[in-house]
């Protein structure tokens, strides 16, 4: 019972927090940017930039926190590109993310080969080139406590600092968007932008600022998917759609925090379970195809998104270039 306990519930729930993290601080970076009436599919693009970034700025440093600077500039870079393409010349938005992401698509492979020679792929991270896990207090001796003891020791211990930095983002995130003058606003850009502007706030700036914050949030993503995770290094296209998943979680979630949170949560539990019943048999069927098993998440995603968290409705004004009216 106890093996079952812990092979079945503990470790997948470990491996649940780990696979979640970058899907939560994207669909927290989608949310501010889609609140103010900016579609972001790019986040795909930005968390795939920031990975690279931060590994190749770790490789030649030497310093995990360069990288995660690194990163976190990338994502503002290209936050700022998006923005100029979609806010301050009225491009269309899904466009414009769609060619951000193709163009870091290629441009990662392309400058990790150039610098590199590996393929496309950054030298392994050791050191002070990536970020260790942080073991909690009593973790070791807690352990042996049946129950509570692996949950403390294997789930919430033992993680990466961006992990947990990435779930107090969730409180503060809700915090800013309503709690202050500045979230207040921000929703309203997306809801009204006319009677936002008739009041003297600028739209363009408003949008602006929600980008930056976008771009901040996928820099830190990518910086732990190369940096932060087990794999220490970059690895051409490892954001595996993660991008597209969290923007699924974003609308999961009504475009509210907590609740894309959740969302991150439930596709990150069922990619774990996918992985934990890679080669296990079925009595009468064999040994489940691991294509099959790869595809049960995306699968289940999409039939809730379909069907079982009702109508979800988004910013009235997304996707919509503000024109300023003429005096």
């Amino acid at each position: 019972m106890l093996e079952f306990y812990f092979n079945w519930i503990v470790l997948p729930m470990d491996s649940m927090l780990r696979l979640s993290t970058p899907l939560v601080l994207c669909a927290l970076a989608g949310m501010f940017s889609e609140r103010s009436g900016v579609v972001n599919i790019a986040l795909e693009g930005k968390l795939l930039a920031g990975a690279f970034a931060a590994a190749a700025t770790a490789a030649v440093t030497g310093s995990a926190w360069a990288g995660l600077f690194a990163a976190m500039a990338t994502g503002i870079v290209l936050a700022m590109l998006h923005g100029f393409a979609t806010i301050t010349h009225r491009g269309d938005q899904i466009v414009s993310g769609m060619a951000i992401n193709i163009l870091v698509a290629g441009i990662t492979v392309i400058l990790g080969r150039f610098w590199f020679g590996q393929g496309g792929q950054t030298p392994n991270l050791q050191g002070n080139a990536r970020f260790e896990s942080i073991d909690f207090i009593g973790a070791e001796f807690i352990s042996n406590i049946p129950l509570i003891g692996p949950l403390y020791s294997e789930v919430l211990s033992g993680h990466s600092l961006m992990l947990y930095l990435a779930f107090v983002m969730v409180p503060l995130a809700w915090y800013l968007l309503f709690k202050t003058r500045f979230g207040l606003r921000l929703r309203a850009v997306g809801e009204a932008p006319a009677a936002v502007d008739t009041a003297g706030i600028s739209v363009t700036w408003l949008r602006y600022r929600a980008l930056i914050i976008c771009g901040v949030l996928t820099g830190i993503a990518g910086a732990y998917l190369s940096t932060g995770s087990s794999t220490a290094q970059f690895i051409p296209n490892m954001s595996a759609g993660k991008g597209y998943i969290a923007l699924a979680a974003l609308i999961f979630g009504k475009w509210r925090p907590v609740q894309a949170m959740m969302g991150c949560f439930l596709f990150g539990l069922l990619e774990a379970y996918a992985i934990r019943l890679q080669g296990t048999e079925i009595p009468g069927l064999g040994t489940i195809p691991v294509q099959f098993i790869e595809m049960v998440p995306y699968v289940l995603t999409v039939i809730l998104l379909a069907g079982f968290i009702g109508r979800a409705n988004p910013p009235k004004a997304i996707g919509v270039p503000y024109v300023k009216e003429r005096e």
